[in-house]
C-alpha cells in the first residue's frame, strides 16, 4: 500500500510540472549566449548600465525633468488666450492656447475637487497656464473653463477640473512633446479628458521602425524581458529593490484587455517581495523602463545586454543569438 501511494505521488507530482510546462514552455533559448558574462557587471546587480545617456532622463521625478532642468529655455508665462482645437494624426482632437501651444494635464493632479500637484522645478519643465483671459474656441465647451488657485496664489486654468500646462520643450504650435512624459502628461482633449484617438488596451503591438513589432502597455509605452529572470519551471523575477525603480513591473492585465498577443502564458504571477501582481508573457516577466519618457521611447533596449523589449510571441527582441 506505502509503495502504491508513493507512486501514485509521483506521477501527480510529474503531472503538475507538465502542464506548467505545458502553459508556460520553455524558452531558454531566447537568452543570449552571451548573458553569463553581461549581467551588467559595470553596474550595481540587477539593474544593468545605461549606455544610452538619453535613456537616463525623466524618470525619477516623475514629471519629465532631468534633475538640471529642462535643455530648452521654459517659455514666458503667457495668457492662454482664446482656446482652439487642434488635429493631431496620433491623438485626435487636441486643446490648445492662442499660440497654438499643446495644453497638458497631470496624471499627479485631481480634478475634483481642482488641484495642481506640480510645483518648483516641476513648474518650470511644465509652465502653468495663467487663467486669466482664457476664452473658449470653436469646438470648446466654454462651461467647462474654471481655474484654481496655486500654492503661490496664482490663478491657474482648468479645463473640467484638470490644471493645465505647457511643456518647456515645445517650442512651436502643433509640438506634442510631452505626450506621455513620465507616463503621467498628457495632451488635453477639448473635454478635459486625455487626448486620443483610441485608447489602448492593456497590452498591445506597434511596430518600430527599427525593432519591427514590439509590445507595449497602455501608455504606449514600450515594454521589456531581464535575461535574468526565468520562466520555467517557475516564474522567477530577479528584479527587485532598486531595480524596480528603474523597471517598474507591468501590473497584471486581464487577458481580454490584450491585442495582437499570444495568449500562451499570458499571465499574472505574484511578487514574493511585495506580494503584487506582475503581469508575464509567455511565463516572462514583463517590465517598463523608467528612462523612456514617453509613448514610442525604446531607450531600454539593449542596456546592459541583459534588458531588450518584447516579441508578440514574448521573445527578446534584438539580443545576440535571436
Amino acid at each position: 500500500m506505502k509503495t502504491s501511494w508513493r507512486s501514485a505521488s509521483l506521477v501527480a507530482t510529474a503531472a503538475g510540472v507538465m502542464v506548467f510546462a505545458t502553459a508556460c514552455g520553455q524558452d531558454n533559448t531566447t537568452t543570449p549566449s552571451s548573458a553569463a558574462q553581461n549581467v551588467g557587471a559595470t553596474a550595481p546587480a540587477g539593474i544593468g548600465s545605461i549606455t544610452n545617456p538619453s535613456a537616463s532622463t525623466g524618470a525619477a521625478n516623475g514629471y519629465g525633468a532631468d534633475g538640471s532642468q529642462a535643455s530648452s529655455s521654459p517659455a514666458a508665462v503667457a495668457p492662454a488666450g482664446k482656446l482652439t482645437v487642434a488635429s493631431n494624426p496620433d491623438l485626435g482632437k487636441v486643446l490648445t492656447d492662442g499660440s497654438g501651444l499643446t495644453l497638458y494635464r497631470f496624471d499627479a493632479d485631481t480634478a475634483n475637487p481642482p488641484k495642481s500637484n506640480c510645483d518648483g522645478d516641476c513648474a518650470t519643465t511644465w509652465p502653468p497656464v495663467p487663467a486669466g483671459d482664457a476664452t473658449a474656441g470653436a469646438g470648446i465647451d466654454k462651461s467647462l473653463l474654471g481655474e484654481v488657485t496655486r500654492s503661490d496664489g496664482t490663478k491657474q486654468l482648468t479645463v473640467a477640473g484638470w490644471p493645465m500646462y505647457r511643456y518647456a520643450k515645445d517650442v512651436n504650435a502643433g509640438d506634442v512633446n510631452g505626450q506621455g512624459v513620465g507616463g503621467k502628461w498628457f495632451a488635453t482633449a477639448p473635454d478635459g479628458k486625455k487626448a486620443t484617438l483610441a485608447a489602448l488596451p492593456g497590452l498591445s503591438v506597434r511596430k518600430d521602425a527599427k525593432l519591427g513589432d514590439i509590445i507595449v502597455d497602455k501608455n504606449g509605452m514600450t515594454v521589456y524581458r531581464f535575461i535574468k529572470d526565468k520562466a520555467w519551471p517557475k516564474v522567477v523575477s530577479n528584479c527587485t529593490g532598486d531595480c524596480l525603480v528603474k523597471w517598474p513591473a507591468v501590473a497584471e492585465v486581464a487577458s481580454s484587455d490584450t491585442k495582437g498577443i499570444v495568449k500562451k502564458g499570458l499571465m499574472g504571477f505574484t511578487r514574493p517581495d511585495d506580494g503584487a501582481k506582475q503581469q508575464t508573457v509567455n511565463c516572462w516577466p514583463i517590465y517598463t523602463f523608467s528612462g523612456d519618457t514617453k509613448a514610442g521611447d525604446t531607450n531600454g533596449q539593449g542596456v546592459g545586454g541583459t534588458w531588450y523589449a518584447v516579441s508578440p510571441e514574448g521573445k527578446l527582441v534584438g539580443a545576440p543569438g535571436n
